[in-house]
């Protein structure tokens, strides 16, 4: 198996790094969408059941059957890694914008009062009050979405988006275990990775109870 490795170890580097551009871009989407819908989701209460409950039902989709959905759209089904980043994008907003969410109502109601009583209005109270408290929360969402993404990212290369799921789909039609284990153990180890560096980051900005 090591000597698989070594030998393929070029085409493994360049999958892994097409796997990192297809999660990285496609969680930098999903919290530029994520974070301020969950902060309008807060303010806005009406929005609350339409906007979490959609992202709850895209998160029952199967990730094979959601990139069929996507297939037929004019520019996504025109290039597979587009198809395959807006899957991605998609399977990451539910974490993110529930996480933001709950990060923001978490606030204790008293801090919010007294920053309000100082003069702050709602925007100042967000930026420097609510934003800063919820973070570790907003980033435990992004933690779980970033780990999702590098699993389902794998289910990519059965449209031709490439990264890691190619050697894996390679090695299932050819019933070769070193082919699906050369896929398989660095998508395993990009999650784990990411796991433990974004808690790491996490676990900072939790405020000390």
């Amino acid at each position: 198996m090591l000597h698989f490795f070594y030998t393929n170890r070029w085409q493994i580097l360049t999958l892994t790094l097409e796997h990192l551009w297809l999660v990285g871009l496609a969680i930098a989407i999903a919290i530029i969408i994520g974070v301020p819908l969950g902060i309008l989701v807060s303010r806005r209460a009406w929005l609350r059941k339409p906007v979490l409950g959609g992202t709850n039902v895209l998160q029952t989709i199967p990730s094979l059957a959601l990139f069929g959905f996507l297939l037929p759209a004019p520019w996504l089904g025109q290039r597979s890694d587009r198809l395959a980043i807006a899957a991605l994008v998609l399977y990451a907003l539910l974490p993110i914008v529930r996480n933001t969410y709950t990060g923001i109502m978490g606030v204790d109601p008293a801090v919010k009062e007294a920053a309000l009583g100082m003069g702050m209005t709602d925007g100042e109270l967000l930026r420097h009050v609510e934003l800063p408290l919820g973070m570790a929360f907003i980033l435990a969402g992004v933690r779980i979405a970033t780990v999702t993404a590098v699993g389902v990212a794998t289910i990519a290369a059965a449209v031709g988006a490439g990264g890691l799921g190619e050697l894996i789909f390679r090695g299932l039609a050819m019933v070769n275990n070193e082919l699906i284990l050369a896929g398989a153990i660095p998508a395993a180890l990009l999650a784990i990775i990411a796991d433990v560096a974004i808690g790491a980051v996490e676990n900072r900005l939790r405020v000390p109870k």
